[in-house]
């Protein structure tokens, strides 16, 4: 079971899972800090550990600072570990630098990118590479993902070509409470979905492939009664 789940293939796919976030909150919206604490289970291995994002404007632009940590166990013996810790800058709508670092238990390895011209330069352990200046990180804090069909999967650096679905006004369960939501589809190498509440706060965001669900649930906002921008229903 565990050589077919290949625990390392599926935690990659969690943070392109990630990618859709604030429809109300993007680089040009935000104006007060937030933090986003999302717990994540997967639906073979339970609870495997936590996600937060960090919203911090100012005079110069965005600062979103994500840190994450997965734990994947069987039998109580630890199958998979990987932490990591990421910055993005943005001056409105564009992402002008981004420098990250993730663990996965066989040392760190660093990602960067810097806006250049009308190019995103990103320079991994696999080597650099021209991006699209309209690059976004797969990270759900802007709104931009909605007029972006190129992703940054920040772990690797690695480019994905993406089509976002139009917006349905559904509800989500979320600890037994049914909440008002818009639901996103996305179409890449795997499916996701994102569900954002009226805040344009995403609420839960999920990835299924072939190793099962990932599921991020929002478990705590810090800053949510902030006046975010109504979340324009595509």
């Amino acid at each position: 079971m565990v050589s077919r789940i290949r625990p390392t293939a599926w935690l990659a796919n969690v943070y392109f899972g990630v990618l859709v976030g604030l429809a109300a909150a993007g680089p040009a919206a935000a104006e007060t800090s937030a933090q986003f604490i999302y717990r994540v289970s997967h639906s073979i291995f339970g609870e495997i550990g936590t996600y937060t994002n960090t919203v911090e404007p100012s005079r110069d632009g965005i600062t979103v600072q994500t840190r994450a940590h997965f734990e994947v166990k069987m039998l109580g013996v630890r199958m998979y570990r990987e932490d990591a810790e990421r910055t993005e800058r943005w001056q409105g709508n564009r992402l002008v630098s981004f420098r990250g670092v993730t663990d996965k238990g066989e040392g760190p390895a660093e990602v960067k990118g810097d806006a250049r011209g009308n190019n995103f330069v990103i320079t991994s352990p696999q080597g650099t590479i021209n991006a699209p200046g309209s690059v976004h990180p797969a990270n759900p804090w802007s709104a931009a993902f909605l007029h972006s069909n190129t992703m940054m999967r920040p772990d690797s650096g690695k480019l994905e070509q993406v089509r976002i679905g139009a917006g349905q006004e559904t509800t989500v369960k979320i600890d037994g409470a049914a909440i008002p939501a818009v639901k996103y589809e996305v179409d890449g190498s795997t499916k996701y979905t994102v569900w954002l509440d009226r805040r344009g706060v995403p609420v839960m965001f999920w990835v299924d492939d072939d190793t099962g669900k990932i599921t991020f649930t929002l478990a705590k906002c810090v800053g949510c009664n902030a006046e975010f921008v109504q979340l324009d229903k595509k």
